[in-house]
C-alpha cells in the first residue's frame, strides 16, 4: 500500500520554525513531483511549495517566498518543508503530494496529485 505520512507539525509562536516530514512508503517517490499544500481553518485546500522531479527546481506561492522551503533527501526518501518567521495566517493543515506524471503548469493545482498524506496540524499563535 502507497502512503505518504507527513511529521513535524506542532504549535508555535509568531517567528518560530518548524520542519515537516513527508516520509512515502510501498514505493519509491524519488522521481516524482512532490508538493505541499496547506488547509486553513475554513478554507479549502491551497498550494505552498513544489519541487519539480526533473530538474529539482523549486516553486512557491507567494505568501511563502523567502520563509518556506521545500527539499528532498533521496537517500532516505524523504521530502522536507522548512517554515521560517511563521506567522498566524500559516496555520492549517499541512499535507504532502506526489505526483508521478504532471506537466509544469499544472504543479500549483492539487488536482494533478495522486498520491496524499494524511496531514498534520501547524498553528501559530500570535
Amino acid at each position: 500500500q502507497v502512503q505518504l505520512v507527513e511529521s513535524g507539525g506542532g504549535l508555535v509562536q509568531t517567528g518560530a520554525s518548524l520542519r515537516l516530514a513527508c516520509a512515502p512508503s510501498g514505493r519509491t517517490f524519488s522521481r516524482d513531483t512532490m508538493g505541499w499544500f496547506r488547509q486553513p481553518p475554513g478554507k479549502e485546500r491551497e498550494f505552498v511549495a513544489a519541487l519539480w522531479r526533473n530538474s529539482g527546481n523549486t516553486y512557491y506561492a507567494d505568501s511563502v517566498k523567502g520563509r518556506f522551503a521545500i527539499s528532498r533527501d533521496r537517500t532516505k526518501n524523504t521530502v522536507y518543508l522548512q517554515m521560517d518567521n511563521l506567522k498566524p495566517e500559516d496555520t492549517g493543515v499541512y499535507y504532502c503530494a506526489a505526483a508521478p506524471t504532471i506537466i509544469l503548469s499544472n504543479i500549483y493545482n492539487s488536482r494533478g496529485y495522486s498520491y496524499w498524506g494524511q496531514g498534520t496540524q501547524v498553528t501559530v499563535s500570535s
